[in-house]
């Protein structure tokens, strides 16, 4: 019986990191919309690393990261589009990963806007009790 129970609270927390963790993406993604830089920087380690749609090809670090959200706002209409579509959450004990699919409004080098559907892939690490992003990747399918 000890085994099932162990299995049991390992199941329920997990579900609760899961929880967590899906509630920190919305979080993020409403500080996106809102042009937060405090609460889309929440969350994320200081040494993190990015691949991204636009370039540059990837970003490291906190100030690197920003930069790429100026470039974003840049191109965003308003209000801000930056959803999530559908989020699937796998979590560890110290790690976990969030793939999802995105929608958000970009502009093209003609200048017209368009809606972007792109795919997100979040990398997560427990530290203090507490879930931190250290890589994002956002990717779109290649076109022929």
């Amino acid at each position: 019986m000890q085994d099932q129970t162990k299995i049991v609270n390992e199941s329920g927390k997990q579900r609760t990191d899961e929880v967590a963790i899906r509630e920190l993406m919305e979080r993020w993604a409403k500080a996106v919309r809102a042009k937060d830089f405090e609460g889309i920087l929440a969350n994320h380690s200081s040494d993190m690393h990015m691949f991204d749609v636009p370039p540059p090809f990837q970003s490291r670090g906190l100030d690197e990261y920003t930069q790429t959200w100026n470039t974003f706002f840049a191109c965003a209409r308003e209000p801000v589009k930056f959803e999530i579509s559908d989020m699937n959450v796998t979590v560890g004990t110290d790690l976990a990963v969030v793939a999802a699919s995105m929608l958000c409004d970009g502009g093209e080098t003609t200048g017209e806007k368009v809606e972007l559907a792109f795919r997100l892939t979040v990398g997560l690490r427990k530290a203090n009790n507490r879930w931190i992003i250290f890589h994002e990747h956002h990717s779109v399918p290649a076109t022929d």
